[in-house]
């Protein structure tokens, strides 16, 4: 029986495809707690799970997995802010906001699409008679179908170890913006917006004015929302207490770091008393504005001296070397680097405007790691002599020249599973030793991996409910990302025509070891299909048996064995 889930493991319902640990567990290196990693560990103090209520009718959900989600009490009705990450943690939270005030929820807003903001969206929405506005920027959708399609499966692999969800729970002090991911602990239940704006919109909601602006930085479809009334600012992931995300170890496209600064001058001219931000705890009175402003300019600071150097003719490497955070920026609680740090934002902003390419002609072209590894082997005595040295960077604490030439012994396969078991001692240790959570747990979900403690399973079941919110283009473009070329004849064109009852036709022409996808039927297809849009997307996301909707005629297939062979080529 071929099984579709296996072939694509459509993702696509799972902002996270996450992995689950085997009992085992890897013995932790004694280290002694630096007063960096102390810091971090009192961090967590911004988020210790309660809700935070104040005068003017906001209520603060902080500490029920990654974001904040804050309830707005209006006239007969009330509003979400940003929906938690899990139906799983939206359930608590709405127990505790109807706890103090039961009116219905008039509307929804997503401060932008990350998957902490909009996954528990739908356990508000069936607690409601009525369906809530769902308001986001107009791009919102589609930066969401993004991370659900084409490059879900690298997202979440990276995601997963970024924020430990394999670890001992006790391995993870938190995640910087918040203690913990609770992604995976139930369905998905992301809801589509129904409201969309582009540059701005002003709606009452329940008798209050709600100002809404788009507002890029952390993400592209970032908004604002700006309560005049209350003076009241919730700027999404746009400021939080720690140094910014200027770019994310787990993967993203470009930050835009000068829009972010532009779009904290918005809210500085707003001139705001109370700033909610999703994430960490709330802050408010005179210091607010400052605090704003400290970190708009230790952005913009490590944009302008990037700029400036990458002039000056700087590598990224060389650029880090010399780029500091004033004393004044850098002492501030809100810029400690406890989520993204000063050199991966250096990196991250030399790409953005030029590429890859550093600069160093030894870089464009540079040799393999394999024959890296052979030159340097040789150079030193031999693969044992270089293994030697590995043993030699391990005695002596060298733990990342450990990585490195782990790196090396890995690429000429000497004593694989001797360098394996060093590559996770030093991984434990490096881990253990950062005080940005990002690498931390990156580093101790990695010696895991290495030690052979965890297997990838995906711990997010594919609801069918969450198929409505997801366009039929998109399952075609991951399909067409996974077209396994060694499983198809490059001499063979085949031309598989699907027929919708909406009214929607597909193509699917396999040629040249591609899959091209066009909405166009041609005259001749080699295999006629004829469907409904969600019984396909239930047996391509693995929740139907596709031999078995075609034993039902509700897949209706000319060339069946055909067309069933035809979805092996998808399987890895």
């Amino acid at each position: 029986m071929i099984k579709i889930s296996n072939f694509i493991q459509i993702s696509i319902i799972c902002i996270l495809s996450l992995s689950c640990s085997k009992t085992d567990s890897v013995s932790t290196p004694i280290i002694e707690k630096t007063s960096e990693v102390e810091k971090l560990f009192k961090h967590s103090e911004e988020f210790t799970q309660a809700i935070y209520s104040y005068e003017n009718g906001i209520h603060a959900a902080v500490g029920f997995g990654i974001a904040n989600s804050y309830f707005i009490e209006g006239s007969g009705l009330n509003i979400i802010i940003d929906a938690t990450d899990s139906i799983y943690q939206a359930e608590k939270v709405y127990a505790e906001f109807k706890a103090i005030n039961a009116n219905p929820i008039a509307a929804i807003i997503y401060t932008h699409n990350h998957g902490d903001h909009t996954l528990g969206a739908k356990y508000f929405v069936d607690q409601q008679d009525e369906i809530p506005l769902v308001i986001a920027h107009e791009t919102t959708a589609k930066s969401v179908e993004k991370i659900f399609g084409i490059l879900n499966p690298i997202i979440s692999s990276r995601s997963s170890k970024m924020f430990g969800t394999t670890l001992p729970e006790e391995d993870v002090v938190n995640v910087g913006i918040g203690p913990y991911l609770s992604v995976g602990r139930s369905a998905p239940g992301y809801i589509k917006p129904n409201v969309t704006f582009d540059n701005e919109l002003k709606l009452n909601i329940a008798g209050i004015a709600f100002e809404f602006f788009h507002a890029p930085g952390e993400t592209d479809d970032q908004i604002f929302v700006w309560l005049p009334e209350y003076q009241a600012l919730f700027p999404g992931d746009n400021i939080y207490k720690t140094f910014p995300n200027l770019y994310t170890i787990r993967g993203t496209s470009h930050r835009d770091v000068n829009a972010w600064v532009n779009s904290l001058d918005m809210m500085i001219a707003l001139e705001p008393q109370n700033i909610f931000p999703s994430h960490t705890l709330p802050f408010a009175g005179d210091s607010a504005l400052e605090t704003l402003m400290i970190y708009r300019d230790g952005i913009q600071f490590i944009h302008d001296q990037t700029i400036r150097l990458m002039n000056q003719g700087m590598h990224p490497e060389e650029i880090i070397e010399n780029i500091e955070l004033p004393s004044v920026v850098a002492s501030s609680p809100y810029l400690q680097e406890f989520y993204g740090t000063v050199r991966w934002s250096v990196k991250s902003i030399f790409n953005g405007y030029l590429g890859w390419f550093s600069g160093n002609i030894s870089e464009l072209d540079p040799t393999s790691t394999f024959k890296k590894a052979k030159f340097v082997s040789d150079m030193i005595g031999g693969s044992d002599a270089l293994f030697a040295e590995l043993e030699r960077a391990i005695t002596n604490g060298d733990m990342q020249w450990a990585l490195e030439l782990s790196d090396l012994l890995l690429a000429i396969d000497h004593r694989r599973s001797e360098v394996t078991k060093y590559r996770a001692e030093a991984a434990l240790y490096l881990g253990h030793m950062a005080s940005n959570p990002n690498k931390r747990n990156y580093f101790l979900s990695e010696a895991q991996r290495l030690l052979g403690n965890q297997q990838s399973v995906n711990i997010i079941p594919p609801e069918a409910s969450m198929l409505d919110q997801i366009p039929m283009d998109m399952f075609f473009d991951v399909l067409r990302v996974n077209l396994n070329p060694e499983k198809v004849d490059p001499s063979e064109i085949i031309t598989v025509c699907f027929e919708f009852s909406s009214g929607l036709t597909k193509a699917m022409i396999l040629r040249n070891q591609i899959a091209q996808i066009t909405s166009r039927l041609p005259m001749d297809c080699t295999i006629n299909i004829k469907t409904d849009e969600q019984i396909l997307k239930q047996v391509l996301a693995g929740i139907k048996n596709p031999i078995v909707e075609i034993a039902n005629g509700n897949l209706i297939v000319d060339k069946d064995v055909q067309f069933l062979k035809v979805l092996t080529a998808f399987r890895p």
